[in-house]
């Protein structure tokens, strides 16, 4: 059997074409050469379609460069492309339809509020669901806060924190604000009423599409917000399991715990004794955590076709209960190499690889 060609599919931050995760995917080289996997990164751009040739970035470990060369198209293809407001997303698009039949370990994941209408219908989930709704008019907002003393008003499909804002009860014709701007700027709290409040936040929503999501109550004594990642992954026989779980706190003033946005990252183990004392319920809080996780992996691969790794961002509230915030289907891999979990990391880069070697064994032809 000859040599498997796996394809990391990214794209450009920007007109200069620099990419975001290099180092991760120098790091995916190097251990695809131990077990027999050759790996190439490429965007949309490098495709030539006419000759069937993609301008492929290799690297090479010994010299620890990066060059170009002309390959043919990979046996599979590992798509860690994020959505971008760009044309070079726009030329994404374009290649996933034409390349289509071609073997992919993953493919997209549809939008947060349509994500949590396919949970939602599953009556096992809905339990770990916050209350969550489309922010189609202000109203939407004021329904939620009557059952909740906040809220957390996102775009459908953003990222790292960008755009978020939470609003929190406090009388009734008094509201607090504060979030994130695009660029993860933090926003000072400001005090608005509820004729503000709703012009505030329609200008904020524009043309764009926004959640509205209940808060779930996870500031520490100190004042910080925090939440857990975990890392599902298929394995070298096919199969999800958790790499992973590390515990995030967000810096102050902060309605986010996102790395990107200032936030640091401990083991979950190392945040769940700060808020819930008793060793037994830690554990159970965690069996929960990791079982829900894969039984969202495999339900939403079920309902969106091939998928090889999800990021699940979970909040714990003081009763020990579990929320799913959000799922991310491009997860990066720094918080684990942040929290101080090294292997957790290792795994990260190399399960995926392992997967793709699986697979390529199940499509060759004998």
């Amino acid at each position: 059997m000859s040599q498997p060609v796996l394809g990391i599919l990214t794209l450009y931050l920007n007109d200069k074409k620099q990419l975001e995760e290099r180092h991760i995917y120098s790091r995916m080289i190097i251990e695809g050469q131990k077990i027999g996997l050759d790996i190439f990164v490429f965007t949309p751009m490098d495709v030539n379609d006419s000759k069937r040739l993609i301008h492929a970035l290799i690297y090479d470990p010994k010299s620890k460069t990066w060059s170009r060369k002309w390959r043919s198209f990979p046996d599979l293809i590992f798509d860690r492309c994020r959505i971008q407001r760009s044309k070079r997303f726009e030329q994404l698009k374009r290649f996933r339809a034409r390349y289509r039949h071609m073997t992919f370990l993953n493919r997209p994941l549809r939008d947060k509020w349509t994500v949590h209408q396919t949970l939602h219908r599953k009556p096992k989930f809905r339990t770990y669901l916050p209350d969550t709704t489309l922010f189609s008019s202000f109203n939407n907002v004021t329904s939620t806060l009557k059952n909740h003393s906040s809220v957390y008003i996102k775009p459908i499909n953003g990222t790292g924190g960008r755009g978020i804002l939470r609003v929190d009860r406090l009388g009734k014709d008094s509201y607090l604000v504060q979030g994130r701007k695009q660029t993860r700027q933090i926003i000072t709290a400001q005090k608005f009423n509820t004729s503000r409040l709703s012009s505030y936040l329609l200008s904020w929503r524009g043309s764009k599409n926004f959640l509205v999501q209940q808060g779930i109550q996870i500031k520490l004594p100190g004042g910080r917000v925090h939440d857990y990642r975990m890392l599902v992954q298929k394995n070298g026989s096919g199969k999800w399991e958790v790499t992973g779980c590390a515990g995030r706190v967000g810096p102050a003033r902060s309605v986010t715990s996102n790395l990107h946005g200032g936030g640091h990252a401990v083991t979950m183990n190392t945040l769940l004794k700060q808020w819930t004392p008793n060793e037994e319920k830690r554990l159970e809080i965690r069996r929960t955590a990791e079982r829900l996780s894969l039984d969202i992996a495999a339900y939403l691969e079920e309902s969106y076709g091939a998928l090889c790794e999800l990021a699940l961002d979970l909040a714990i509230d003081k009763t020990g209960r579990v929320y799913l915030l959000e799922v991310n289907p491009k997860p990066a891999r720094e918080v684990f190499l942040r929290s101080g979990d090294t292997e957790a990391y290792r795994q990260a880069i190399i399960k995926p690889l392992e997967y793709a070697m699986w697979m390529y064994k199940q499509t060759a032809t004998p």
